[in-house]
């Protein structure tokens, strides 16, 4: 005997919520994307053509296939048609894959994007899923899809735009000897300007014409052929103008794309060469990618945000801004690990954010073991002393205090170093071990007082049992 089973009757219910279960991920992408405000859609309605799909059906759909893996818009499209979640969420609708892919690439996408992390934190908030008081960051590469070898460099453009200028410069020089072209009002006596190249061009043009009118003009064969020779050496000079022109203009367009990079792909420009941490061929091949930064709680991603700078420490403070800007108020607390410490970032935090940095630095780990606190020659364990501001160096010989170095560095941060020299190395026996400095000139020692306080303030912060379980796997 079989259960009843027939194919010509209609089966109830009809209703495919009832069909899903009490915690499938689909309630919670619909109470997620239910929650981003009304307003967030208000520049996707349109008033003419043929309506358009709900805005929030869309992103229900996207976001599910996203859960289970599907990324592909034929792939979508195909699970609204067998997937009992898909077709509840879309409620009977089947948008094409070129609607989901439209809809997807669209620019006002990154809102509802962000309000979608916004609404998921607050409601893990709610349910009390997560603390509030602290994020952990961190980051990593994610390779492009741009070819290999798309690569320009900032360093090969500076060393031709450098040779192109020098030559420019040179047969400049040279025409006004000749007395090809009659001098410029150059603006800069060491650089010829695109506008400047462009006259050149213009006037060996008209240098040009003039020989070809007096050459087609005269029928004395002699004349013709002497106007002729006469004509090349404007014509040659025509032509590396003209190389240097497009040369010139194709080199500005380099550095303004690079910004503050050192490379970016031809294919796409945003993207910057750096190493993977997946590096398959095992040769640090360099490799066009981004730098995507997320801030975590309860292993749960809160916000993100990607960058074309390959360095985890250049990327903190803006990543931070970002946060305050577009998602969350900063929390009392912000963890990440070594490849975030610096004097900069530190000073961020702790001045212009008012928060308390738990990030450790790239020492933090090497200064508690034993072997570097035994260590004589490491200037963090040298005497210091204070009435006289000066330090002790293994042979005894005192450090004197000399002066203030300024430095700055290449994005404009400003470092204040004291300087400390030995009164006198010429004889010390142990000189190979403490020194690399040429023979003849005395140790000197550079202390930032700045940066030292802030290894201190975090050390400090770190000693907590509270403070150091909070720092989670972080290294």
């Amino acid at each position: 005997m079989f259960k009843h089973y027939t194919m010509n009757q209609v089966i109830l219910p009809l209703d495919l919520e009832v069909k899903l279960d009490k915690n499938d991920i689909a309630f919670a992408i619909n109470d997620l994307i239910e929650s981003i405000p009304v307003e967030s859609f208000e520049d996707f309605t349109r008033s003419t053509g043929c309506p358009a799909y709900h805005p929030r059906m869309m992103m229900k759909i996207i976001l599910c296939a996203y859960t289970q893996s599907v990324f592909s818009g034929r792939k979508i499209e195909a699970l609204l048609k067998d997937s009992i979640r898909m077709m509840w969420l879309a409620q009977g609708y089947e948008p094409s894959y070129r609607t989901i892919n439209r809809f997807r690439t669209n620019p006002l996408v990154a809102e509802l994007l962000r309000q979608c992390f916004v609404q998921f934190r607050s409601k893990l908030v709610q349910e009390k899923e997560i603390d509030a008081e602290a994020i952990f960051i961190d980051g990593t590469k994610i390779e492009a899809n741009a070819n290999k070898f798309t690569f320009v460099w900032r360093k090969s453009v500076e060393r031709y735009s450098s040779n192109l200028i020098e030559k420019s410069n040179v047969m400049y020089d040279e025409l006004l000897e000749k007395e090809i072209i009659p001098a410029l009002e150059r603006e800069n006596e060491e650089e010829l300007s695109v506008k400047e190249i462009e006259t050149i061009v213009e006037k060996l043009d008209d240098t040009i014409d003039t020989y070809t009118r007096k050459i087609d003009g005269s029928d004395v064969v002699s004349e013709r052929k002497q106007l002729r020779s006469e004509r090349k050496e404007p014509k040659k000079y025509r032509k590396h103008y003209g190389d240097f022109l497009v040369r010139k203009q194709k080199y500005q367009r380099d550095m303004e794309i690079f910004k503050d990079r050192n490379s970016y792909s031809k294919t796409d420009h945003d993207a910057t060469f750096m190493r993977m941490k997946d590096d398959y061929m095992r040769n640090g091949q360099l490799k066009a990618g981004y730098n995507l930064q997320i801030a975590t709680e309860g292993q749960y991603a809160l916000a993100y945000d990607i960058f074309p700078n390959p360095t985890d420490t250049r990327t903190f403070i803006p990543f931070l801004n970002t946060i305050e800007k577009d998602y969350f108020e900063l929390p009392k607390y912000i963890v990440a690990d070594a490849g975030y410490g610096s004097e900069q970032n530190y000073d961020d935090v702790l001045n212009n954010k008012n928060r308390t940095p738990l990030i450790t630095y790239n020492q933090y780990r090497k200064e508690k073991k034993k072997k570097f606190k035994n260590d004589p020659f490491k200037t963090a364990n040298w005497e210091y002393g204070g009435a006289t501001d000066s330090f002790i160096c293994p042979n005894n010989q005192r450090l004197n205090y000399i002066y203030d170095s300024n430095r700055t560095d290449k994005y404009g941060f400003k470092r204040t170093f004291k300087v400390y020299k030995s009164e006198d190395c010429s004889d010390c026996p142990v000189r190979s071990l403490c020194t690399k400095a040429a023979a003849g000139k005395n140790r000197k020692l550079f202390y930032n007082e700045k940066w030292e306080y802030q290894k201190e303030y975090v050390r400090e912060k770190l000693s907590t049992k509270k403070q150091v379980k909070s720092m989670g796997n972080v290294k």
